[in-house]
């Protein structure tokens, strides 16, 4: 830890350009902008908690780029983690509690000896207390203390904020408690108990997955206390093209019925067919008892397991792809993928609201825009939120005003691959 005002001043004389350089890839005014944002931050804390001792823990966003609405069913998945990050800037507490102030939301206490009640369902207070609670059950130590945080990644829009707070967290008690031996793959799974057990929200793994071990990334979580994980070196923009998510302003509120539904749909096909989850079913004894499954389960759970089937082995050719060096062909898959998700998976939007399509509008604008020059598919949960889009990059400028002038200016963000997850910066 470092003190404050001594922490300020080495930002301010670049004693820590290289080290956020690296983190978000990034040189110039970008480069000068990341500083800024830091040193905001740490004065934050200090004028909430005076001057003391603090250190910097960062945690990405994630892109999802392959396999989608697999991870649930213990599937294959391609993603990456973001430039976009969440900071805190953390100091020591004398009480047993951690106490948090997020830039935008009031302040919030939890009491680590009261860490087993759960709830309130859907709110930050949820996440520290699971998260601590799922540290305290795997045997790693917990205590307390005080931070700033501050965010940009984009909330509700499919890029996982709650994931990389959850990381994030996690890798505060790694650092401060555990002497930052707490593997990335534990916070991960911890972070998943936490949103599934005191969020409320059914997730898989992948976000979190994503988030805690950063670079771009192929897991598969046919055994998801063992998930196996590849992390890929080739790099997107030495390919000619730009990594782009569209916000398309709507709201992930109130969605959490027609996210549940399809692991509870895909599930309720596996169980039809004597498993737990479809990665457990071979895909012919599937195609065979589609008639019987039908019946059972009903067409839009027989589409959605369609879906994971295909999705699957996609996301698997995709990391195949992107290894051989072929971006050629993983935007072939990705095209693949883009169609399954709108007509078997229907994640595009949802039927409770049938007037607001925000996600398949932006869908079609992109490929009216785009030509031949990239390809757009929903990006993460879907029915609001984000699209994605690959785009060669000497069209980037041209997509992304065009794109802003129709959907507002600020909704399209180049974004870069972020090289590690949760982690302590200073």
């Amino acid at each position: 830890m470092k003190q404050a005002a001594a922490l300020i001043r080495e930002l301010k004389d670049g004693q820590h350009d290289r080290t956020l350089a690296e983190l978000y890839r990034v040189s110039g005014e970008e480069l000068s902008r990341q500083i800024e944002r830091y040193v905001k931050a740490v004065e934050s804390y200090v004028s909430l908690h005076g001057e003391e001792a603090v250190s910097v823990y960062s945690a990405p966003g994630r892109s999802e780029i392959g396999g989608n609405h697999t991870d649930h069913q213990h599937g294959a998945v391609l993603a990456a983690a973001i430039d976009l990050d969440t900071i805190a800037v953390v100091g020591k507490q004398q009480a047993n509690t951690i106490e948090i102030t997020s830039e935008g939301y009031r302040p919030i206490s939890v009491d680590l000896g009261e860490i087993d009640k759960t709830g309130p369902e859907g709110t930050t207070l949820a996440l520290v207390k699971g998260v601590a609670k799922g540290f305290q059950d795997r045997g790693f130590r917990i205590g307390p203390f005080k931070a700033y945080v501050t965010s940009n990644v984009l909330n509700g829009a499919g890029l996982s904020s709650s994931a990389a707070f959850e990381a994030l967290i996690g890798a505060v008690f790694s650092g401060m408690y555990n002497e930052g031996e707490i593997s990335a793959v534990d916070i991960a799974l911890i972070g998943q108990y936490a949103e599934n057990v005191y969020f409320g929200k059914p997730c898989g793994l992948m976000d979190q997955m994503a988030c805690s071990v950063g670079s771009l990334v192929a897991i598969d979580f046919r055994d998801p206390s063992k998930a196996e994980m590849e992390k890929i070196t080739f790099d997107i923009e030495e390919s000619g093209y730009a990594l782009c998510i569209i916000d398309t302003k709507g709201s992930h509120a109130d969605l959490t019925d027609d996210y549940a539904a399809i692991p509870a749909e895909m599930k309720a096909v596996a169980r039809a067919l004597g498993k737990e989850v479809l990665r457990e079913v071979p895909a012919d004894e599937f195609y065979a008892n589609i008639g019987s499954i039908r019946e059972t389960c009903g067409d839009r759970a027989v589409l959605r397991a369609i879906h994971f089937f295909e999705e699957n082995q996609r996301a698997i050719d995709e990391a195949a792809a992107l290894k051989a060096g072929s971006m050629e062909n993983f935007l072939k898959l990705y095209a693949q993928s883009a169609k399954s998700s709108f007509e078997y998976l229907q994640n595009i939007y949802s039927v409770k609201n049938l007037q607001n399509q925000a996600v398949a509008v932006a869908l079609a604008v992109s490929e009216h825009i785009l030509g031949g020059n990239g390809l757009s598919r929903v990006h993460g949960g879907g029915f609001a939120g984000t699209i994605q889009t690959f785009v060669k990059k000497e069209f980037a400028e041209e997509y992304k005003a065009r794109m802003e002038a129709i959907l507002g200016r600020g909704t399209c963000h180049m974004l870069r691959i972020r090289p590690c997850g949760g982690i302590q910066v200073i």
